[in-house]
Order: C-alpha cells, then structure tokens, then sequence
C-alpha cells in the first residue's frame, strides 16, 4: 500500500512542476521533470520523468604548438588547425579535423585567440557554426611585430553541431604557435 501512496504522490509532485529546471545528483544523474518531456537521449516514463546520463560536463582547449606553415593553410575549406589539447572533456574535440561537434542541445561558450606574427597583412577568422560565420576577429596593425585575432561567444548549439575556426582574409604564414581555441557547455537545455 505504501509504494501505491508514493507513486500517486510523484504523479501529483510531477505534474506540479512544470517549468523547473533539471536537478544534477552528485553529477551522475540528471532528472528532468516536464509535463512535456523531450525524450533525445533519455528514458521518459508515463509520468513526464525523465532521466538521461550525466554527460553535462563538456570542455576543450586546443593550441598550435608549431609555427604555421604555407602547406597547413592550403586546404581548401582554410581551417584553422591545432596540433595539441590542453583538455579534451568528454572528447568532443576531434584534433586532426580540429572541429568540435556539441554532444546535446545547450548553451555552449567559445573563445579563440590566433596569433600572426612578422605579417604585415591584416588577417580575418571566422568562428564558423555548421558552415556559417558566427563572429569573427581582425588583426592587421603594421607598425607591430606580433598581434592576436581574439573573440569569445555564447551560443546555443543543437546536438551534432559542428564549430571550428576559418581564416577568411590574409594568410598565417609567419604565423605563430600560441593560438588558442577553447569552449565548454555553460548548461544543458
């Protein structure tokens, strides 16, 4: 007779909440109460419950620990490429294509820092979200010999969204190691 008590107290606990936000239990469950639930990637019970793995924690910092050379820039998209992770969370940050694909629907932030160096043309990079530019940086000062084209974003990202950075205008010859390109998920939505 009690577990037939507490299920009719859940379903009425359930149905008041609408509109709350998930719960994170000790970081290994996450427990959303809806009357409308979503079910991508979770288990939804008849009572508007659902339950979905801890996954929420998402973090990467990639740099470039190697000058840029003429052959790394010739690609024909003008990816941006790092050589080395700082952090890679969850391992969402595929280093060779160096793009990071969002694993679930959330608000993500983003930051990048590119580096030129002895260049005394002005470069453009593009933060590119599913082929689109979503910001972008400029360096171009002649009179100094290093300069950094840096931006930082927060995005909503849907799941298997694609980010990586773009240079859209000059060239990253001389270019120099210390660029950086970091991002991490603020919450799930």
């Amino acid at each position: 007779m009690l577990p037939l008590v507490l299920l009719g107290f859940a379903v009425a606990f359930s149905f008041g909440q609408n509109d709350t936000g998930p719960l994170v239990l000790e970081g290994k469950c996450l427990v959303v109460c809806d009357a409308n639930p979503s079910s991508e990637g979770a288990f939804t019970s008849s009572f508007g419950i659902s339950v979905r793995a801890g996954d929420a924690k998402v973090a990467f910092s990639a740099l470039r620990g190697t000058n840029h050379e003429p052959s790394d820039m010739s690609n024909k998209s003008l990816t941006i490429y790092f050589d080395q992770l700082l952090v890679n969370i969850g391992n969402h940050f595929d280093l060779q294509a160096s793009v990071f694909q969002a694993p679930r629907r959330g608000i993500y932030s983003f930051s990048f820092h590119v580096v030129k160096v002895y260049n005394r043309q002005t470069i453009q990079v593009n933060l590119m979200h599913n082929e689109y530019p979503i910001i972008s940086a400029f360096a171009g000062d002649q009179d100094v010999t290093r300069e950094a084209a840096s931006n930082s974003v927060l995005l909503h990202m849907e799941r298997e969204d694609k980010l990586y950075l773009k240079l859209e205008r000059g060239d990253l010859m001389g270019g120099w190691r210390y660029s950086t390109f970091s991002g991490f998920l603020v919450f799930p939505l």
